[in-house]
């Protein structure tokens, strides 16, 4: 299952090797052709007989995590974050450094050495660090280097009635949803492409279709599910299990509404389940690609996820189907 292998996969933003390692030999059992770009994107091409138009589905390969930059002299190693993450859920957590997998749990100073002032208060970045088990920065260094990225260690779990539980969901999700239309190899002509550092600002995305000059261009990736407690209920976006969401405007793009419309009267007719996001909040790789050259024409597809940018994850399997499905009928039509 391309989907439970892609969210065990490392790819910190700028550190995507596993991930596109892992898409480009899958790329090749297909049988299908694919180049990387220099930044390493990976544009694959469908070659079929049928479209009257050049398009693009695209999804992210990287995910948020840390990187490395010092090491103090007991061994305790210190990390910025590399995308946005809350330090809230940082601590005690378990990551994986660098190559080799290095465990390591995330620290901070336990409640009963912290001052009054500092109690209940969120903890910064700064005050954490991660602990590898060794007494000494030499024995750190034998381990661990500066520079190097980490990622939560969060195994892919299937739990209650359809619900998945694992980290980088969402990004994964789209790539797993590509590379499984790409293997029934339907034929229609159409290129997918796995990008990189969408978490740092979308940057392989400005470049991935520069090329290509598609006219319309299909970003899947996940979107906050808040249907949960203590949330009022003009706040909950969008709902597990209801279906892919589809977006009429967000932080960085404004969606072509006479595209929402046929895809929305399309998917109705085909029973495809989906939903309509309550927020304009969140942006994708849309907002990279819509104004490149003269301009280009884009359509989210997204998985709503609880929890989103944590070492864990929660979306739906059906929701999963959902963007299969729904992406399959954009390239049809």
């Amino acid at each position: 299952m391309f989907l439970r292998e892609l969210t065990e996969l490392s790819g910190v933003s700028g550190c995507e090797f596993e991930v596109r390692n892992y898409i480009k030999d899958k790329l090749s059992e297909i049988g299908c052709e694919f180049r990387i770009d220099k930044i390493g994107n990976i544009i694959a091409h469908n070659k079929g007989s049928f479209n009257d138009k050049s398009t693009v589905i695209t999804a992210h390969m990287d995910e948020v995590g840390l990187v490395i930059y010092d090491i103090n002299q007991e061994g305790f190693i210190k990390f910025k974050t590399v995308g946005d993450i809350d330090p809230i859920v940082l601590n005690s957590k378990i990551v994986k450094i660098g190559k080799n997998k290095i465990i390591g749990v995330i620290g901070s100073n336990p409640i009963h050495l912290m001052s009054i002032g500092e109690r209940g208060k969120p903890l910064e970045i700064d005050s954490l660090y991660i602990d590898i088990g060794v007494k000494s920065r030499e024995e750190a260094v034998k381990y661990v280097h500066i520079g190097d990225y980490a990622t939560f260690k969060s195994d892919y779990t299937e739990f209650g009635e359809s619900q998945i539980k694992a980290k980088a969901l969402g990004s994964r999700a789209g790539c797993a949803a590509i590379l499984e239309i790409l293997k029934i190899k339907p034929d229609i002509d159409f290129y997918g492409i796995f990008t990189v550092m969408k978490e740092v600002g979308s940057r392989g995305a400005y470049t991935s279709t520069y090329s290509l000059e598609p006219d319309l261009v299909v970003t899947l990736d996940e979107t906050e599910c808040a249907d949960i407690p203590n949330v009022k209920e003009y706040n909950k976006f969008t709902e597990l299990g209801k279906g892919v969401a589809i977006s009429f405007v967000d932080d960085g793009t404004i969606y072509d509404i006479s595209l929402i419309k046929k895809y929305m009267r399309l998917a109705n007719d085909n029973n495809i389940q989906f939903q309509v996001k309550k927020s304009a909040s969140g942006t994708n790789d849309s907002r990279a690609v819509h104004t490149e050259k003269n301009g280009v024409k884009v359509f989210p597809v997204l998985l709503p996820c609880r929890y989103t940018r944590s070492n864990v994850s929660v979306a739906d399997k059906n929701d999963y189907k959902s963007i299969i499905e729904f992406t399959k009928m954009i390239l049809q039509n």
